[in-house]
């Protein structure tokens, strides 16, 4: 009983540094919905600043781990928050995923070599996997018994910060205002800015708190892990197995599930006598906790059918050039390369290397199949090849003839592509990326480590592979060869995003239930991507192989995935000449760095740094190139477009021709636009485009022009709302109504003109801080947090949410429902209820009678007349023409983004209301 009670407890201390780690994994995803892949190096980097300070310095522990700790940690995550994670939190998942992968690459390397540069001139200890780095405890520790088992002062002092760490955490996220604004930013950012939250300083806030929990958890670790970068990234991904099991969300859940697996892994090591039978099985029981935890507790969330994609292509920036100005520079790039290949001689080392280049070139192809073409990060790219190189070398050195064991080596990478693909059925995202990676370990620590299937680490021999007049043991022969097969992936690959199944492939990445519905397989489509891209990923190993001479099992591990896929998405993922690219600076880049006598850590931080690109410019650099030459010409364009609409904005106020081209009236003839001339007959201040105009105007919309990329939809917008008032925006669909919308809250930018509050210019001023100065809008499609409670959807704008509750009793009883599970009307009711306790200065109404029954448009138009009554300035959207013209002050007619007519809702009859909707004179 003492054996089985030492090895709980002591699983729990190790069980206790994962919780930690999973915890700050759970706090940035929570908080920003970025799965953080770096976190385990953050983690390092602390261990690796407390081991300088206490061994090479001699500073006490606790002095160090709180320099560590709550200074670097938090100061790193901050910085990483600027330059990095602020922009990623608004890229699709591959940008986060890979930028957070290079960073795992960088962020080691980066610490590493700055020791190199210190260590001589402060007598610093250069830090590897042999360094014995101490705890915060006393050294040596000391021995303590607690319940008969014996426990050192480290152990301790580990398991109760963990507790601490979780405790607190908790707490501020369900009890401060910080961790609410947090938790509402990620649920949906958008709304959150709306609500007058700063989105971006909650996101900063969350990676300082979570850089500090990676910083705790390294620095707690190290006296076991030691300073060996890789375990580091290990303990992050069995880390991950605990949030995974806390669904990335509940902190106390997720806390239980780390404790719970550090005791598990100590159970299996001190009682599973049958695991003695297969290598690798004890240390790979996260691993398979890992994998099993996200098939059985996570599904991949499908969009809507209709709905935007997430991930969606990019423009072809290229498409106005003809083909052969597309097709030039590569063209002239193939023709250097080979008449340099054949000037050098077939010893020339760096023919080799190039060589070497294209088949990373080549294995890179799968991930534009995979990722490029499917969307889905897969990270065991790596696993792929490794297993069809060591297929191929078992079946050649089993007797079977050389091009059947490079088709068997083929062919069983895409087998395992295609059990891998298995998953992909139910998982998305991240979370499948984790799947695959989980696959991968899976692979390199029990699979790959059978002596019959590896022969140990001897390994398989290869022959060189002849081709009748040459054969592949000369460099320039590889180099044409790999040349011919990345062509021959290319034509495939163009084929295949032409054809139907292309076809089929985009629509299951954009809108999975839409597909579905038009009668194409999601699964089918998964399956074909994994098979083809493992069978190039596995043809890319065999060539490897073969080029090396023979193959092992720690020649392509698992982690050499993660800087392929960085390399290859830096470049551009989406296309052959990314990975070519990316192969060929991943052979030479690292050799002329060995060249120029260069620190080897500077290229694992140049390719880990290509992360911060990604968080700018998510599609690599090719794209970004040509998105720039692009945006310039656009750029030109949008100015002479925003000039020429001004222009004929003024000289349509100052001619009386109305924008619809009909005859103006005699008002209009005598100087006054149509709209203009209503308006003075209703005693209304002209509308002349000046704020001078309407003195009483709380809130104008001046002459603005603004739109979405390349499409301009507003064209000149001149709109006002006093204090008390309520102006009705009637308009068809697509008259550009939300987009109106958008601009008055500050939620999208204008290309030209003035927004103006009480007087005062606030166009520059983003969408929390003119909702903190009054201006709310209450958005299409429900303004509610659906992860949050009712209670907290109110704590987001107010202190104290009774009075909501006294007003709306039926919000009472749901005070503790999440505000997704509630019925339309009530979603409704909770977006507009703040309004009625804290009453904004103008309220902004996009549709609010949606998908509602009549009672309930009832009930939200008597919040409006009451809203009216305490002075809101209330600008309403309504495709309910008849409701809205019960409530109105005034109407504003849109058409083709442009106000047609402004007038007082007496004047409104079936002929204007034809000719707004309809286009009719």
């Amino acid at each position: 009983m003492s054996e089985l009670a030492g090895y709980i407890v002591s699983g729990l201390v190790t069980g206790a540094v994962f919780a930690v780690m999973a915890s700050g994994l759970t706090l940035s995803y929570a908080a920003t919905g970025v799965f953080n892949f770096a976190h385990g190096a953050i983690g390092f980097l602390a261990a690796l600043l407390f081991f300088e300070l206490t061994v090479g310095l001699g500073v006490p522990a606790w002095p160090a781990g709180v320099i560590a700790v709550l200074v670097f940690s938090p100061l790193l995550g901050y910085v990483l928050h600027r330059a990095m994670f602020r922009g990623l939190a608004q890229a699709g998942e591959t940008a986060q995923i890979v930028g957070t992968i290079g960073l795992t690459i960088a962020l080691p390397a980066l610490g590493l070599w700055i020791v190199d540069l210190v260590a001589e001139p402060f007598g610093l200890p250069r830090a590897d996997a042999t360094s014995l780095p101490r705890g915060l405890g006393p050294y040596p520790p000391v021995n303590v018994a607690v319940g008969g088992v014996r426990l050192d002062s480290d152990q301790i002092i580990t398991f109760v910060f963990a507790l601490l760490a979780a405790a607190g955490l908790w707490a501020f996220m369900r009890h401060t205002p910080y961790g609410l604004r947090m938790r509402a930013s990620v649920d949906r950012r958008r709304l959150a800015t709306l609500r007058g939250i700063d989105a971006d300083a909650s996101s900063a806030l969350a990676w300082t708190l979570s850089s500090t929990l990676a910083g705790l958890a390294g620095v707690l670790a190290v006296p076991t892990l030691g300073l060996d970068s890789t375990a580091f990234t290990v303990m992050l991904f069995v880390s991950a197995t605990a949030a995974v099991f806390g669904r990335l969300r509940s902190i106390p859940v997720t806390f239980a599930a780390g404790l719970g697996l550090g005791v598990v892994q100590n159970l299996v090591a001190g009682y599973a006598d049958f695991a003695e039978d297969i290598t690798g099985l004890r240390t790979a029981v996260p691993v398979i906790l890992l994998f099993a935890g996200l098939i059985v507790l996570n599904r991949s969330r499908d969009r809507v059918a209709g709905s935007a994609a997430e991930d969606a292509p990019p423009p072809d920036y290229l498409a106005d050039l003809p083909p052969w100005r597309r097709r030039l520079p590569w063209a002239a790039g193939l023709v250097v390369l080979l008449g340099w290949t054949f000037t050098r001689s077939a010893d020339d080392f760096y023919v080799g290397v190039v060589a070497q280049g294209l088949v990373l070139a080549l294995i890179f192809c799968s991930f534009v199949v995979v990722t490029g073409i499917g969307g889905m990060v897969n990270l065991a790219q790596a696993s792929f090849a490794s297993m069809a190189a060591l297929t191929c070398g078992w079946a050649f050195s089993s007797g079977l003839p050389f091009p059947v064991a490079i088709g068997l080596g083929v062919l069983g990478a895409t087998a395992v592509g295609v059990l891998v693909a298995l998953p992909a059925l139910r998982l998305g995202g991240r979370i499948l990326t984790l799947a695959t990676l989980a696959m991968a370990l899976l692979a390199d620590q029990v699979l790959f480590q059978i002596d019959a299937f590896s022969n140990g680490t001897i390994g398989w021999p290869l022959p060189a592979l002849g081709l009748g007049f040459a054969d592949t043991t000369d460099p320039r022969v590889r180099v044409v060869l790999l040349l011919v097969l990345i062509g021959l992936v290319g034509l495939l690959v163009r084929n295949l995003e032409r054809s139907a199944s292309g076809r089929a492939i985009l629509a299951v990445r954009s809108a999975p239930a839409a597909a579905t519905t038009s009668g194409i397989s999601g699964p089918r489509t998964k399956i074909l991507l994994f098979a083809l891209a493992s069978g190039i990923a596995g043809l890319g190993g065999v060539l490897f192989a073969i080029s090396k001479g023979s193959v092992t099992a720690t020649d392509l591990p698992a982690f050499a995935g993660f800087v392929w896929l960085a390399v290859v998405v830096l470049q551009g993922v989406r296309r052959i000449g990314g990975a070519v690219l990316g192969g060929l600076i991943a052979a030479i880049f690292p050799e002329l760095l060995a060249g120029w006598h260069v620190s080897a850590h500077v290229g694992a931080i140049l390719f880990g740094t290509g992360g911060m690109i990604l968080a700018r410019h998510p599609d690599g650099v090719l794209a970004q190139m040509a998105e720039g030459r692009h945006r310039r010409r656009r750029r030109r364009l949008e100015r002479a477009e925003a000039a020429a609409i001004q222009a004929e904005a003024a000289a349509t106020a100052g001619t009386g021709t109305p924008v619809n081209g009909t005859r103006p009236s005699a008002a209009a003839r005598d100087g006054a636009a149509p709209e203009t001339a209503s308006s003075a007959r209703a005693g209304e201040a002209p509308g002349d485009g000046t704020a001078a105009s309407e003195p009483d105007a709380l809130f104008r919309l001046e002459n603005v022009v603004a739109g979405y990329g390349d499409v301009t939809v507003l064209r000149g917008v001149d709109l006002s709302v006093r204090p008390g008032e309520v102006v009705a925006l009637l308009g068809a669909n697509g008259a550009g109504k939300s987009t109106t919308c958008a601009v008055a809250a500050g939620d999208l930018p204008v290309t030209a003109g003035r927004v103006l509050l009480d007087g005062a210019d606030v166009t520059a001023r983003p969408a929390y801080r003119r909702a903190r100065e009054g201006v709310l809008l209450a958005p299409e499609g429900r303004g509610v947090f659906p992860g949050l409670t009712v209670e907290e959807n109110l704590r987001t704008w107010l202190a104290d949410p009774d009075p909501v509750y006294e007003r709306l009793p039926q919000l009472a009883r749901r005070r503790g429902i999440a505000a997704g599970a509630l019925s339309g009307g009530e979603q409704q009711l909770l977006t507009l209820a703040p309004a009625l306790v804290r009453p904004p200065r103008v309220l902004i109404a996009d549709e609010p009678s949606l998908g509602l029954a009549p009672m309930v448009v009832t009930e939200i138009f008597e919040v409006f007349a009451e809203l009216r009554e305490r002075g809101v300035a209330l600008l309403l959207v309504e495709e309910k023409a008849t409701a809205a013209l019960e409530l109105a002050d005034r109407v504003a007619f849109m058409r083709l983004g442009r106000i047609t007519w402004t007038g007082p809702r007496a004047e409104v009859d079936d002929t204007r209301l034809t000719a707004a909707y309809l286009g009719v004179s």
